[in-house]
């Protein structure tokens, strides 16, 4: 049965925010940002001179009459925000309880419906090896519930395909914008090579990397066999608290480097765990992480 991702009364709390664009796009029609592409709205941005074939419409008479020269006024044009979230279905985010997926998925629902209220147009794909499902970019708030019911649907299974994956999305989709990169970014190949095919086009780039507390912070103990859940190999341990504590080091050891690889390349970084409460990450810490205000 598919999860409702956010209640009424969380809606209502998202009207008041807005997604950052620390960049400028050019979009197709108006909006309700604001882009440094002149244009004729109401809002007064500069003078130029007025040459031969300019909209006379839009010359400054009382500037001629104090200075006796022709200036066109210019103003602000706001256009729509290019908004696309990724959400990594592959089956490792399966994994955690609350799991990986569903918290994914919640964020990725909460952003697209600020994003879909203050009129940006809103794309979003989740994927998996050979699978890539996506709702084609839409805008308006009426647009909420086809978001909903996409996301509520989705289910994680398949291996990790990160550069593959958004390789084939941004093929379909090739308007600049900001892209949300939503996953617990644990693949095999990496992911030095996804970025780099993401900050190839014109977008601005957020990942949002999501892991379980239990991940974070595991209380198994003893003789096991794990499973890898994609790959299917398997390992027989003994755990230990040696071992957890290299584990704990080798996983933060991990998040740094991703971190350290955004920055360097000005890719916006975010990590949260799922012990989060859902409320608190998006009213509070996604605002003070810049990217809603």
């Amino acid at each position: 049965m598919a999860e409702v991702l956010l209640d009424t009364e969380f809606l209502n709390k998202l009207k008041q925010l807005t997604l950052i664009s620390k960049k400028v796009f050019a979009g197709k029609i108006k909006g309700e940002r604001r882009s440094r592409q002149k244009g004729a709205s109401v809002e007064f941005a500069d003078y130029r001179d007025y040459v031969r074939g300019d909209d006379p419409r839009f010359i400054d008479w009382n500037m001629y009459g104090r200075l006796e020269r022709l200036f066109l006024k210019l103003f602000q044009e706001e256009q729509d925000l290019s908004v696309y979230i990724l959400v990594d279905g592959s089956e490792s985010m399966a994994f955690g309880s609350p799991s990986k997926f569903l918290y994914a998925k919640r964020i990725a629902a909460a952003l697209g419906y600020i994003s879909l209220i203050n009129m940006d147009r809103v794309g979003v794909g989740t994927f998996a090896s050979e699978r890539l499902e996506y709702l084609m970019p839409t805008r308006g708030k009426g647009q909420g519930r086809r978001l909903f019911a996409f996301l509520e649907k989705l289910e994680p299974e398949g291996r990790t395909a990160l550069a593959a994956s958004c390789r084939r999305y941004l093929l379909r989709h090739r308007r600049p914008g900001v892209l949300i990169l939503i996953s617990d970014f644990f693949d095999r190949a990496g992911f030095e090579e996804t970025l780099k095919v993401l900050l190839s086009r014109n977008l601005e780039v957020y990942a949002i990397q999501v892991l379980a507390e239990e991940e974070r912070n595991p209380t198994i103990a003893g003789d096991l066999r794990l499973i890898d859940c994609e790959e299917k190999d398997a390992t027989e341990i003994t755990v230990t608290d040696r071992l957890i504590k290299h584990y704990k080091a080798q996983l933060e050891s991990y998040c740094e480097s991703l971190r350290e690889f955004c920055m360097k390349r000005g890719v916006n970084y975010l990590a949260v765990t799922t012990r989060w409460r859902f409320e608190d990450l998006i009213l509070q810490y996604l605002k003070t992480a810049g990217l809603l205000k």
